[in-house]
């Protein structure tokens, strides 16, 4: 049960994580590249919560089941 809890917990993160991105993509023009759009995606907090969420899934999926 707390298997499918932390997934549903990062499945949501990583939803919220991955549309923050998604929405920053809006402030690139043709002047600016992708690399000033990576740099300015790494300075934002909320950005990093793709990776946490898609972790915390991974975990929760790969992780070995203890039985007790």
């Amino acid at each position: 049960m707390i298997r499918i809890f932390i997934y549903l917990v990062g499945f949501g993160v990583s939803v919220i994580g991955g549309v923050t991105v998604i929405a920053y993509l809006n402030i690139m023009t043709p002047e600016r590249g992708w690399s000033e759009y990576f740099s300015y995606i790494c300075t934002r907090v909320e950005c990093y919560l793709l990776p946490i969420g898609l972790l915390l899934m991974w975990g929760s999926l790969y992780f070995p089941y203890r039985e007790e």
